[in-house]
């Protein structure tokens, strides 16, 4: 019998086991993403994006009534974001990078809710003024991605109160202390803060109605960790008067030791946006792969890409084209590739992308301004 510490835990605030995405979706309600919604996804968008292809983004609530609803002439919005504890790590951008295509191929607004005040509030270690640095560090690595600036809207939980506050108290006053307690396991021993915090989270997926006069759908990409925010959501809006988000669940991106996700609490597990060559060099070198003992018996047996690391960098972020990665697997799988040979071809990808990236970064600190929400 498995123990306890090798149990699946996938909440808001912890990941850790292996995890058994189909499982998850029979737990959490969802549906998988089936034959007949990437057929409209791809009439639609003209493509599939290849994070649906490879089925990284796997399961969904309400897509096909959004699709509905745009065939009606009532086009979505999207909404996803990040909580600030640290700088951004690669397993974010997969969310970004998703993201950016929906904006590019539906053309349509954006909303990016960075929640400074959450952190602040779950993290007795950190300051108020940490994890507003850290929002705004994390905001530049948004603009970098190459989001449109007049359909993006970056919001800083702290910096935005005034105008998340009249929406989230209409949303907590519909949500009790018993549905938080059972969907986050919160105690008497939480502060009131942590238990407020989710209907602050659920406000941006209603903003965008609330600006334009109307009823909008709202779709929100997003890691399966953090659908319980939006269950409470979905639960509570139509209750005043608004749209249910959709929600389109991901995978994580596994962590760069054995077990779990990428963590920005854990600087070993994750490569970061502002690692130098140096750093992303030694952190992929030393990562957990599907390799066997030794050389000679991963050359007649081959090694395992589905538990690798290193294939997953590959698969969510760094190599886009289908072809590639084919290679890559069947050059692992057949054991003509060890390794020390893989993590190289990762090593070299990954160090262009994130240079790349980081200049992009730092031109961004002088276009923060036009990309933070403004009153209509």
């Amino acid at each position: 019998m498995p123990s306890d510490e090798d149990s699946m835990v996938v909440t808001p605030y912890e990941v850790k086991g292996d995890i058994d995405y189909d499982k998850l979706v029979k737990q959490f309600g969802a549906e998988l993403i089936d034959a007949a919604l990437l057929k409209r996804f791809e009439k639609h968008a003209g493509e599939l994006h290849y994070l649906l292809r490879r089925g990284v983004y796997f399961s969904h609530r309400d897509m096909k009534w959004v699709f509905d609803e745009l065939e009606k002439g009532n086009p979505f919005f999207l909404y996803n974001g990040r909580g600030p504890s640290g700088h951004t790590h690669i397993g974010h951008l997969t969310q970004f990078i998703f993201t950016k295509y929906m904006q590019d191929k539906f053309q349509v607004p954006f909303y990016f809710q960075l929640t400074d005040d959450e952190k602040f509030v779950h993290n007795f270690e950190m300051t108020l003024e940490q994890t507003n640095f850290f929002a705004r560090e994390n905001a530049l690595d948004l603009i970098a991605m190459g989001f449109e600036p007049d359909k993006t809207h970056i919001i800083i939980d702290s910096e935005h109160a005034g105008t998340l506050y009249p929406l989230a108290i209409r949303v907590a006053k519909r949500i009790t202390f018993s549905t938080v307690r059972a969907t986050f396991g919160f105690t008497n021993s939480h502060n009131i803060g942590q238990i407020f915090y989710t209907s602050f989270q659920a406000v941006p997926s209603i903003l965008h109605s609330v600006r334009v006069g109307r009823n909008v759908p709202c779709v929100i990409p997003l890691a399966i960790d953090q659908d319980a925010h939006f269950r409470v959501a979905r639960d509570v809006l139509p209750k005043i008067g608004y749209f249910s988000p959709a929600i389109l669940h991901s995978k994580f991106l596994p962590g760069l030791q054995q077990g779990g996700k990428m963590s920005a609490s854990d600087p070993e597990s994750a490569v970061f946006t502002v690692d130098p060559p140096k750093v992303i060099e030694k952190k992929l070198r030393n990562a957990f792969t599907g390799g066997r003992g030794n050389a000679a018996e991963q050359r007649k047996l081959g090694g395992n890409p589905d538990i690798c690391s290193i294939f997953a960098n590959y698969q969510l972020v760094f190599m886009p084209e289908d072809d590639k990665l084919g290679e890559i697997e069947r050059r692992c799988r057949s054991g003509e590739m060890l390794c020390g040979e893989c993590k190289g071809i990762c090593i070299e990808l990954a160090t262009e992308y994130l240079t790349k990236h980081q200049e992009r970064r730092e031109e961004a600190r002088d276009k923060i301004e036009d990309f933070l929400l403004k009153d209509p």
